[in-house]
């Protein structure tokens, strides 16, 4: 059976056999005996994003991979770097310094802050992500057209991602068949990316997409 441990753009943890491109985590969040999520969802503010292979380390997932065998962060995947973004989650500067480098600069450029810092993009990002408690606004079909590629929305309990001036339907698997955004279902429609990304996603910043976008 897989483990609780796949993420999607609600934020939502499911157990499903797909695993995706990245994990990442919200803390610890589960107990190591039996490999089940605790009740809480997250631990800490800082959600990030991780790539899944990192200088060999060999993690057991949900195990004990801290030192003294207790229970190491809790490993979570998505399924690309658009869905951990719309869950709320932000590269890390362990093993994705580039990366995160680069999100939290222009996360500067959108806001005005100089010497911009992870925990300023936590702490906004922690108000507003869906998972921890963040009201998803409402936004019309006009207003898709302004969104950058790599926002996700939500029509009712689905999730699609915007590229190229389409919606791409999200599941576990992958993408579905790109379709016209008129052709959505709403209102009301919500915004799932939080704002804050949505405002990095401007500054130019370039989400990892699945191969199952380009089909």
């Amino acid at each position: 059976m897989p483990l609780q441990n796949r993420v999607d753009p609600f934020g939502a943890i499911h157990a499903v056999p797909e695993r995706g491109l990245f994990t990442g985590n919200r803390g610890i969040i589960h107990d190591p005996e039996t490999k089940t999520l605790l009740k809480k969802r997250w631990a800490l503010p800082a959600w990030i994003i991780c790539v899944c292979k990192f200088r060999n380390v060999r993690r057991e997932p949900m195990g004990r991979n801290r030192a003294g065998g207790k229970a190491g962060w809790t490993e979570l995947f998505f399924l690309d770097e658009v869905t951990a973004l719309a869950a709320g989650h932000r590269p890390c500067f362990y093993c994705r310094r580039e990366r995160a480098t680069d999100f939290v600069g222009r996360f500067g450029k959108a806001f005005g802050v100089n010497e911009p810092r992870a925990p300023m993009v936590d702490k906004r990002l922690h108000k507003e992500r869906l998972a921890s408690g963040g009201e998803p606004p409402a936004v019309s079909l006009a207003e898709l057209n302004g969104l950058p590629d790599g926002t996700m929305i939500a029509d009712g309990g689905t999730a699609y991602a915007l590229r190229d001036g389409k919606a791409l339907r999200w599941s576990f698997a992958g993408y579905g068949k790109a379709v016209a955004i008129e052709g959505l279902a709403g209102p009301p429609l919500r915004l799932l990316t939080p704002a804050t990304t949505v405002s990095v996603l401007r500054q130019g910043f370039e989400p990892v997409w699945h191969p199952s976008a380009e089909t």
